[in-house]
């Protein structure tokens, strides 16, 4: 299948600047442009953006993504660390998450029950 940077972008769902700012970021390889015509991409290419949107959705960050397929040819123990640096991020953000539903949870309650007008739990606590 002959795949234009149109098509691959259509394919994957992608806009087209995506796919060239992967280029300029080097997590995708630009195919050589013959003479006459436009570049084609392989389907090699089609499987790493792939991968890369996945990472993503995983919440690596692009220099992450870039440092997992650096990493292609490496013993498998690589990889787990740094999946494992990305876990122990995830599990520290939902704590964080945690303490700020957990906190607004209780100024909400205090709203719910303040019956003076004028003055807000809320508003109070950020001035705290």
């Amino acid at each position: 299948m002959s795949r234009t940077i149109g098509k691959l972008a259509k394919e994957l769902g992608l806009n087209i600047e995506t796919i060239r700012f992967y280029e300029r970021r080097n997590l995708i390889v630009q195919p050589e442009k013959p003479l006459q015509g436009f570049r084609v991409y392989p389907q090699q290419t089609v499987d790493r953006i792939r991968f890369i949107k996945f990472s993503q959705d995983l919440g690596f960050t692009l220099d992450e993504i870039k440092t997992l397929l650096s990493l292609n040819d490496k013993p498998c123990g690589q990889v787990q660390e740094l999946a494992e640096y990305k876990l122990a991020a995830v599990k520290e953000k939902l704590s964080d998450l945690k303490r700020l539903e957990n906190a607004l949870k209780t100024l909400l309650k205090q709203c719910r029950s303040n019956k003076d007008e004028d003055s807000c739990p809320i508003i109070d606590a950020v001035h705290r």
